[in-house]
């Protein structure tokens, strides 16, 4: 068992990242919403389907009267029509102020749940119980909650803490290996920004059963960078910007697909990739630190490379949340293990999407 402080003040909770605590949930989550009389779990199809009658039993044993609202699996359902139908289900199953909101599922389940609980009845409390690989290591954690406009992604959102966050690592073994590889590319981004030997020990696995029994370790890690981030830039105006590296090109290989060709984790890789390339050949980042990152994203059948256009990739850019004025923030590697953030000029950025 692990846990791990997030040290916001008021706002404080503890992540917990313990194999089969699906089922002790319910104790758990009382321990923190010990007034609350009904909870509504929100999660996709899929996810229902394996977990949402275990865990609704664990919360009925501890006194919660539970409400299941169930949406279409996909980062399509990302968006302020099924918000809609998710505040018309809470209002349905009769949750107050002092109730709460479970968000069980992948990223698009807890930012979408989590918005829904940060703005319903101007704010009840909500609990990340992540399934997937992506959502255990990066997305669960920090309180970034949003939806998809039709302009870009997660254009509409808050920072709304979790009161807790539970981590079942033995969830991980149902993920199809396509979604274990697509999380595994967060976990990489965290060694490139951050910890080498993170990077190097995910290059190293022999195999996906090697990765699965080490994975406590890796999402304990990727959880504690993150965790120690967003305690000194909980608003992501500064130091929490380097959590992006690959965001800014990958949500506009996402938006160039329309959500459908390339999950989120992969378009990450692929903008690591294309901007490194770049960085590289501008003198700003260790020469050899593409072709490292591309072949332990290819070890993961995860793409480096995308077939847009650069300026489909710039319009898809061009509703980035880091950018200002005329400017946008990008996140730059020194060599694996080392980032820094840097203000360039709109008009420069084609240097940095360019594919040679």
């Amino acid at each position: 068992m692990s846990i791990i402080n997030v040290n916001l003040g008021a706002k404080s909770y503890q992540i917990e990242i313990v194999p089969g605590i699906l089922d002790e949930a319910g104790a758990k989550i009382r321990s923190v919403c010990a007034k609350a009389q009904r909870a509504a779990v929100i999660s996709d199809s899929n996810v229902d389907a394996l977990y949402g009658a275990r865990l609704k039993k664990a919360l009925e044993g501890s006194g919660f009267a539970v409400t299941r609202i169930v949406f279409p699996a996909g980062e399509k359902s990302k968006c302020l029509a099924e918000l809609a139908k998710i505040y018309d289900q809470l209002a349905a199953a009769g949750i107050t102020r002092s109730d709460l909101v479970v968000a069980l599922g992948g990223g698009v389940t807890g930012d979408l749940g989590g918005f829904a609980a940060a703005t319903f009845l101007r704010g009840v409390a909500y609990v990340q119980v992540p399934t997937s690989l992506l959502a255990q290591i990066d997305s669960s954690v920090g309180g970034k909650v949003a939806v998809d406009l039709p302009a870009g992604k997660n254009l509409v959102g808050n920072f709304y803490q979790p009161r807790l966050v539970l981590i079942d690592t033995e969830l991980l073994r149902t993920l199809p290996v396509r979604f274990l590889h697509d999380g595994l590319a967060e976990a990489i981004k965290y060694g490139c920004i951050r910890d080498k030997a993170l990077f190097e020990q995910i290059a190293a696995m022999r195999d996906d059963e090697d990765l699965l029994a080490n994975i406590g370790g890796i999402v304990e890690r990727c959880c504690a960078i993150k965790a120690e981030i967003v305690e000194h830039d909980e608003f992501d105006t500064g130091e929490r910007m380097v959590l992006n590296f690959g965001h800014t090109i990958g949500h506009a290989v996402e938006k160039c697909c329309g959500y459908t060709t390339y999950t989120h984790g992969e378009a990450v890789g692929i903008g690591m990739a294309l901007l490194t390339r770049q960085t590289e050949r501008l003198g700003l980042t260790q020469p050899g630190t593409a072709d490292a990152i591309c072949k332990v994203l290819q070890k993961y059948n995860l793409p480096v490379e995308a077939p847009y256009a650069e300026a489909d990739l710039l319009a898809g850019i061009g509703m980035d949340k880091k950018k200002s004025g005329s400017s946008i923030t990008l996140i730059i590697l020194k060599e694996i293990g080392s980032s820094f953030l840097q203000k360039t000029d709109w008009q420069a950025l084609p240097d940095y999407v360019k594919r040679s």
